[in-house]
């Protein structure tokens, strides 16, 4: 009796903290994202902007370019620390920009994906409108507007933020499904409580989990989303990214013969996606109580 006392007055959220620390890739994974932001966030102290010509052309990596270089002789080193700051920017913007603003991925999500829990005669056409988005072709339509508009750092946040709500809205309205039957929803219906009152203090911290995984899962698939706009050309061309360094090994024609123009900021972006999926699911398995009870 005991063991189970203390267990039960822990809040959630020290449930769920206590049984995400105890997953070894969901705690190697958070520490890989920490370690990518503290790059991005010092990228002026870890390396000089690349800029400008080198002597040393297509160098492979050395103590001198740990990285190699590129075809004009800058430093790969360098192009990825400062792609990290850029890559992780348009990402955990786009994702900022969707919730904050609300006329972007997450917002939009959460509005129509509760909406369409909660309002039933609304469930139709909403649902209708999200497995519209989801059956459109995302990356021509990103390549339109970016073309139609312009490669510039704005551009591609919005644009990738845009195209982001509908997998969003989905996972949010399956979520709140649950939550609209249990029986504290019909208790709050039968004491007179407003449909907005029901939504913010019942609906929205219910999915509020959702959310959190939503804005990491988003965050990963925009640096997916910016690098295949940027190899493409349509990045900004008066900054660095991931995507930007291998749009330049895709231009010169270092893709064939020097393996380490493409090789580093394609590990970065694996490291990243992968890194962002695993704590989403190692959060999401701690949330459970059924996974987290085995």
């Amino acid at each position: 009796m005991s063991d189970i006392t203390p267990t039960a007055d822990i809040r959630p959220a020290a449930r769920t903290w206590r049984a995400f620390r105890k997953n070894p890739l969901g705690i190697s994974s958070a520490i890989i994202l920490l370690v990518l932001a503290t790059i991005a966030i010092l990228a002026p102290y870890l390396a000089k902007f690349p800029s400008g010509y080198g002597r040393n052309i297509l160098m492979p990596p050395s103590p001198e370019n740990w990285f190699g270089t590129d075809d004009l002789g800058r430093d790969i080193y360098a192009q990825i620390i400062w792609g990290t700051r850029i890559s992780m920017t348009i990402g955990f913007a786009a994702s900022s920009l969707a919730i904050m603003i609300g006329v972007a991925a997450i917002m939009i999500g959460v509005a129509v994906g509760v909406l369409a829990a909660y309002a039933k005669r609304l469930d139709a056409p909403l649902s209708m409108l999200v497995d519209v988005s989801l059956a459109l072709p995302v990356l021509p339509l990103m390549i339109l507007i970016a073309a139609l508009v312009g490669p510039s750092l704005q551009t591609l946040i919005v644009v990738i933020a845009l195209f982001s709500w509908p997998e969003v809205a989905r996972v949010v309205r399956s979520q709140a499904l649950s939550v609209t039957k249990l029986p504290y929803v019909d208790a709050a219906r039968t004491i007179g409580g407003s449909h907005l009152w029901i939504i913010i203090r019942h609906i929205l911290p219910a999915v509020a989990p959702i959310i959190i995984v939503a804005v990491v899962l988003t965050a990963s698939r925009a640096v997916l989303s910016e690098a295949g706009l940027a190899f493409l050309g349509l990045g900004d061309p008066e900054t660095w990214s991931w995507g930007t360094v291998l749009y330049n090994a895709q231009r010169s024609g270092s893709l064939t013969i020097a393996w380490w123009a493409t090789f580093f900021p394609s590990i970065a972006i694996l490291i990243l996606v992968v890194a962002a999926t695993l704590v989403s699911i190692a959060y999401n398995d701690a949330r459970n109580p059924k996974t987290r009870e085995s």
